[in-house]
């Protein structure tokens, strides 16, 4: 039948079409969503900078605390620098990367901009990412800077720069993952974050090494010690200065990484069971 013929060519047709179509394997598949993971993590991170590296909040407890926390120990006191400033930098890059974090989901559901971040096409974990990529360029920057001042304007020596850049990068990525964290809990008031985490955050800096050594902690106080993160970075920083440490430079490293992995999954949990809580 003619009406048979003709629907046998257009069968021949579009087999002959679909046979010439470029195919879609699963490797393309995921380098499209690995570039749009970053994509997202790098817009998100852009963002959180443009936006709260100027807050008040990140400014005070980023910045001038630390600075306030090393004048007021320094001052009127006859201590080598050399020996506590790989310590007073742990402290700098602790507080820097721990500050923006804390800040950015509580003032974006305050703010009702929340919201919009959801319609995106980015998941819980891309946000998380962001969240912390912003507090560790900003901490990492600003160590970095101290360490320079430092060294052009105090003498301060680095044994070995690349074990420096390790405990940096890695001390970044942990506290901002903290700070995340910190974050996570549902709550549209900005204050009530940044009371939690100075709550937490504050004790942590009298009982990590900075102002007494580790080798002159010992007992309870040394044990309790070790519970600390910071404890770590510590360590760390004055095995690439050549002070002197308590562990092996491994186990700081490996402690960091753990830990950063812990708070970064704690982090997406906590922020996808509350997502939409304090809108």
């Amino acid at each position: 039948m003619p009406g048979s013929s003709r629907f046998a060519r257009e069968d021949r047709a579009s087999k002959r079409h679909l046979s010439c179509s470029p195919t879609i394997n699963a490797q393309d598949v995921r380098s499209l969503i690995d570039t749009y993971f970053l994509r997202g993590i790098a817009v998100t991170a852009e963002k959180n900078m443009r936006i709260y590296y100027r807050k008040a909040p990140v400014v005070i407890f980023g910045l001038l605390f630390p600075l306030f926390m090393f004048v007021a120990f320094f001052i009127g006191r006859e201590l080598e620098i050399d020996l506590f400033f790989p310590a007073f930098l742990a402290m700098t890059l602790f507080f820097t990367s721990s500050s923006v974090g804390p800040l950015i989901t509580p003032w974006e559901k305050q703010a009702r901009t929340f919201e919009r971040l959801l319609s995106y096409p980015l998941t819980v974990g891309t946000l998380i990412l962001g969240d912390m990529a912003a507090g560790m360029l900003f901490g990492a920057g600003i160590s970095v800077l101290v360490l320079l001042l430092g060294v052009a304007f105090v003498g301060i020596g680095i044994s070995s720069v690349v074990l420096f850049l390790v405990a940096l990068l890695l001390g970044a990525i942990c506290f901002a993952s903290m700070g995340v964290l910190l974050a996570a809990p549902a709550s549209s008031s900005p204050s009530n974050i940044m009371m939690l985490s100075s709550l937490i955050r504050f004790p942590l800096i009298f009982i990590s090494g900075i102002f007494i050594p580790l080798g002159e902690l010992e007992g309870l106080r040394l044990a309790v010690s070790y519970a600390s993160p910071l404890t770590y970075l510590v360590d760390a920083m004055n095995h690439a200065a050549g002070g002197p440490t308590s562990m092996h430079v491994a186990v700081d490293i490996v402690v960091l990484i753990v830990v950063s992995a812990i708070f970064l999954i704690a982090a997406t949990a906590i922020q996808k069971r509350s997502l939409t809580k304090g809108l």
